[in-house]
């Protein structure tokens, strides 16, 4: 498919504004008490994002009225879509029956025994209320385990906004800062001159399967098997970010590449759309944190939420090995069709993805890590994201997308031939 329509970044402003008169007048009120308008910084777009009333099953309606296809569905977390009836009834029937406790309930005990009996390398687990805290907890936990400070992360990798994760960053310690230390996604040598160097400070490797805000780039299996090997050889713990991964196999993406992890953190899906985080590992690390022994002292008034661990027992019972392949298959036929329609036009847009995950790319490379993902035409992405808002579907600004279930082959066919129509016209009016 190829267009012969022009386009410009000025053209396509000029109708989401007119589209979206209501969204930009609550964006203005927004901005007098949040910053910048928004509680997210990753929401944010200019020349503003819309103000959203609904959502059901794969469609989002906004201030103006306007429907959108959602495929971002909360940057990946709502895999079921939007007010799913099941998973709706589940949350409704565990708030009326109290919505907090101040200890633990069933609902909080079955949703560990699932993810226990579906993950392999959770031999325990706790709760927390976001991938975030998810991902803090277990980078203390292997710092006490260890006895050691430092931690290896991967250039374009997100685990949260903390600290230990978003160096180096405006507010981060330089003692922090220097205890954080970079390797390149998708190369063990990098890791390994790490190792050389520093074996006696590293506590973690902290790695995601398939990086999320890096541009969906899977991991290679060598590489995942190298990190396991290295990690072991040096004493230090190995932990997998799975907050986004986890919807691509019943056992999540370590399952998918049969390797295991000793730590494993987990969100957004397995909460059932309401806020959760988990984390879980290995019996003789995670008893650090047995109260019995005192060694960590880990709270959170909302951790194990009754409301959000029944949604979440009932989205992975719903999640079957059936629902993920069909999910899996979807997200695969829309990479393989863009990627197929571009290439013969010689269009720098291509998208990358796994299974049900799938990120544009305003390049012609091949991206293979995080910091290749960083270099695009980031005008032209920012074009092609708010065409693609005027035709009816939403997305992240920085191309992430996921597939629900809810989603049919008429929203991927429709997204996919929008986006080829897209490019294609944006680089016409070059």
């Amino acid at each position: 498919m190829t267009s012969t329509v022009r386009l410009n970044w000025s053209e396509l402003l000029d109708e989401y504004r007119r589209l979206n008169p209501c969204s930009d007048e609550m964006s203005a009120r927004a901005s007098a008490v949040l910053p910048g308008g928004t509680t997210r910084t990753t929401t944010f777009f200019q020349p503003f994002p819309p103000t959203l009333v609904s959502g059901a099953g794969c469609v989002v309606l906004d201030v103006d009225g306007n429907q959108r296809v959602d495929f971002l569905n909360n940057y990946t977390s709502l895999i079921f879509g939007h007010a799913h009836k099941k998973l709706t009834a589940a949350a409704t029937g565990a708030a009326e029956s109290g919505s907090a406790f101040a200890s633990p309930t069933e609902h909080e005990i079955l949703l560990a025994e699932v993810l226990c009996n579906r993950v392999e390398s959770l031999d325990k687990v706790r709760f927390t209320n976001s991938g975030t805290e998810a991902t803090m907890a277990a980078l203390r936990l292997a710092r006490a385990f260890t006895g050691r400070s430092g931690v290896v992360r991967f250039a374009g990798s997100y685990h949260g906004t903390h600290d230990y994760t978003t160096t180096p960053g405006a507010g981060v310690p330089s003692e922090v800062d220097a205890l954080v230390l970079t390797a390149r996604f998708n190369d063990l040598g990098s890791v390994a001159e790490i190792f050389q160097t520093a074996r006696q400070v590293i506590a973690a490797v902290i790695v995601e399967p398939v990086l999320g805000a890096g541009g969906v780039i899977p991991a290679e299996p060598r590489f995942l098997e190298g990190l396991r090997e290295l990690t072991a050889d040096h004493g230090a713990l190995l932990i997998f970010d799975e907050v986004i991964s986890f919807r691509l196999h019943p056992g999540g993406a370590q399952a998918r590449y049969e390797v295991t992890p000793d730590l494993t953190t987990l969100g957004k899906i397995i909460g059932g759309g309401f806020p959760i985080g988990a984390f879980g590992g290995r019996d003789d690390v995670m008893a650090l944190l047995d109260p019995d022994t005192g060694v960590i002292s880990w709270g959170g008034t909302f951790n194990g939420n009754p409301v959000s661990a029944a949604a979440g027992v009932a989205a992975l019972t719903e999640l079957t090995e059936d629902v993920i392949e069909g999910l899996n298959a979807s997200g695969e036929t829309l990479v393989e069709s863009v990627n197929d329609a571009l290439r013969d036009d010689r269009v720098p847009v291509h998208l990358t993805g796994v299974g049900s995950l799938f990120n544009i790319h305003t390049t012609s490379d091949s991206i293979t890590d995080g910091s290749a993902a960083m270099i695009v035409d980031h005008e032209l992405l920012a074009a092609v994201h708010i065409g693609l808002m005027n035709r009816g579907f939403f997305l992240a600004p920085r191309g992430l997308g996921s597939i629900s279930t809810p989603m049919t082959q008429l929203e991927v066919r429709g997204l996919a031939d929008s986006i080829v129509d897209l490019a294609t016209a944006l680089l016409v009016a070059r």
